[in-house]
């Protein structure tokens, strides 16, 4: 443990939100894009409408210390990626350890080196769900996977090669990761059981212009033609609809009515109703989602599953949403079983949570009050702002980097509808 400098952000509630704020570029598209990009040894890849957060960043500096020329243009929200310089299959853990999309580059890695090797797995501590799912399909395509307690080396000297598979759970990293590695192996590979989250036919998108032949995306069944080589292209990343969500949810948290431009109500699936149900209302107009809330919420019951399902990216803020309720509200995590960690802090601001069999079980209304507490990932430190905006007094929220890992300038964009929202430096033991 060393002394640095960590980021921390200051709420005070009680401020109904007004105004208009612009949606990010998706995340869990953007990121994905930025390993496929390496997949092609010829020409410049431009990415636009790409979020400028340390996800990103880091995904940016992994392409680079491997070799590629990176150039992001964060004002611009513009990436340009030439591949064609690779110089190493070596995911370093430095970075690979911070990052947990370090596995999205084992495609290109394999397909232009023979090999990559993985120093460190890492991200948000989200549970007992790992990433054996990926290895095992990088297997059945032919790769050798050797599993040591530090470093993950996968080699496929000989090129990967079509295959059936089958996943276990529809995950969506996991779905686009083998559309990478299949797009270039020789044969037909056919996934089964995959995800059909928008993200996943964004990518699909973006695969299908650089000359991948990719069909069956949205119904569970994908079927994947290698082709020889991939071209670079130009494409436009989808807007994040868990950060659409977080807005949403923030206007139904503090009250009041906003507009997200690029907020896509088809993208939000399941969310869209359970907060409807909940008592907010939803207009679109064009590109342009208005969200409204002034009578007081109704609990709700939440079971999280793949798209179009109820998104567990979008579980923390409703436990949020949950505790402002007039009632029990009863909250099932299936997908990551770590994301009850928020409860413990929404407590702190006196809200009355509970974890029975897995169930989150939320009681409200309460009254929440300002005080310090501890983001205990990405999604939960989201949550928490959500909760300072409802609260009496100031709530102090830190570590404010696993926010910044998945919402650009989130500080920002919520001044820029009335509320008090600030983001500081200050000194902090932080890990070595």
């Amino acid at each position: 443990m060393t002394k640095g400098t960590e980021i921390r952000y200051r709420v005070r509630g009680g401020t109904p939100l007004q105004g208009t704020v612009f949606v990010q570029g998706a995340k869990n598209a953007a990121l994905k894009m930025i390993a496929a990009a390496l997949l092609t040894d010829k020409g410049r890849t431009v990415l636009r409408n790409v979020p400028p957060i340390e996800d990103v960043r880091r995904a940016v500096e992994l392409a680079q210390v491997i070799g590629a020329r990176v150039e992001f243009h964060e004002a611009e929200r513009t990436l340009v990626v030439d591949a064609s310089t690779l110089t190493s299959p070596v995911l370093p853990a430095e970075i690979a350890r911070r990052f947990r999309g370090s596995v999205l580059f084992v495609p290109a890695l394999l397909h232009r080196f023979g090999e990559a090797v993985i120093e460190g797995v890492g991200g948000c501590n989200l549970g007992s769900r790992n990433l054996d799912f990926h290895y095992r399909g990088f297997a059945r395509l032919g790769a050798t996977v050797d599993e040591g307690e530090s470093v993950i080396r996968i080699t496929a000297r000989d090129g990967l090669r079509g295959a059936h598979l089958y996943l276990d759970t529809p995950s969506h990293t996991g779905t686009e990761n083998l559309m990478m590695a299949a797009s270039l192996a020789p044969g037909t590979t056919i996934i089964d059981n995959t995800a059909q989250e928008p993200e996943v036919l964004d990518m699909i998108a973006f695969l299908s212009k650089m000359g991948a032949e990719i069909s069956g995306g949205g119904t569970g069944f994908i079927t994947v033609h290698g082709v020889s080589e991939l071209r670079a292209v130009e494409h436009t990343v989808m807007a994040d609809r868990i950060d659409a969500g977080v807005f949403a949810m923030a206007a139904a948290s503090a009250g009041g009515e906003i507009n997200l431009v690029g907020a896509n109500l088809d993208h939000l699936g399941v969310v869209r109703w359970k907060l409807e149900q909940m008592g907010v209302e939803f207009a679109t107009n064009g590109a342009v989602l208005q969200v409204h809330r002034e009578k007081p919420l109704r609990p709700i019951n939440v079971i999280t599953s793949p798209f179009p399902g109820f998104a567990t990216d979008l579980q923390s803020p409703i436990m949020t949403l949950a505790t402002m309720a007039e009632g029990a509200s009863y909250i099932r995590e299936t997908i990551f079983d770590g994301r009850y960690s928020l409860a413990a802090e929404l407590n702190k601001m006196g809200a009355k949570v509970e974890i029975d069999n897995n169930v989150a079980i939320v009681h409200g209304p309460s009254v929440l009050r300002g005080t310090e507490v501890v983001a205990p990932d990405l999604r939960g430190g989201a949550a928490l702002i959500l909760a300072g905006l409802a609260a009496e007094g100031e709530t102090v929220i830190s570590p404010g980097y696993y926010i910044d890992r998945g919402h650009s300038a989130i500080d920002e964009r919520l001044r820029a509808l009335g509320a008090d929202v600030t983001c500081e430096e200050h000194e902090a033991v932080v890990a070595a």
